[in-house]
């Protein structure tokens, strides 16, 4: 079998011209394969290209735009930080000086009733000092007569 195959190649070699044949079809599959090449371009490969073209620059703004929205972001995010630390501050100074405030008004108060509470003391102490001493006074009167009482029984039995 192989045997014919290899006669009927060189006879067809020996017909042709060869294995290669460099006759007419050279040029013309040459230029099949350009008008190929060019149509398969045109069809396929620019549309394609444009697609993959506009993919990318999409992508790629998409992408330019997100980083300028996270840098927008960070900025606005150290922003508010800086301000809620100015508010923590002021609230802080703000909680202290109220509480001083309140201190000092509480300190105020107490002196108050601590004068009040003296002043009352003090009354108290002068009207206890003033029925002591119409206390005595009335003991003094009630001794003096008493004293007399008895002075004048003990004269009248001794003269009597």
């Amino acid at each position: 079998m192989t045997y014919w195959i290899t006669l009927l190649a060189v006879e067809s070699a020996a017909e042709g011209g060869g294995l290669f044949d460099f006759d007419a079809t050279l040029p013309l599959v040459a230029v099949q394969f350009v008008v190929l090449a060019v149509t398969l371009n045109a069809v396929f490969y620019r549309p394609l290209g444009n697609a993959i073209d506009e993919r990318d620059d999409y992508v790629r703004t998409s992408q330019s735009d997100a980083q300028e929205r996270l840098q927008k972001a960070e900025r606005l995010a150290q922003q508010y930080e800086q301000e809620l630390a100015t508010t923590r501050r002021q609230a802080q100074a703000l909680v202290a000086k109220t509480r001083e405030e309140a201190q000092e008004q509480a300190a105020a108060k107490i002196a108050l009733a601590q004068k009040e509470a003296q002043a009352k003391r003090e009354q108290a102490q002068k009207e206890i000092n003033e029925q002591r001493e119409a206390a005595m006074a009335l003991l003094e009167s009630q001794v003096d007569e008493l004293s007399q009482q008895i002075l004048n029984k003990l004269l009248a039995g001794v003269s009597a």
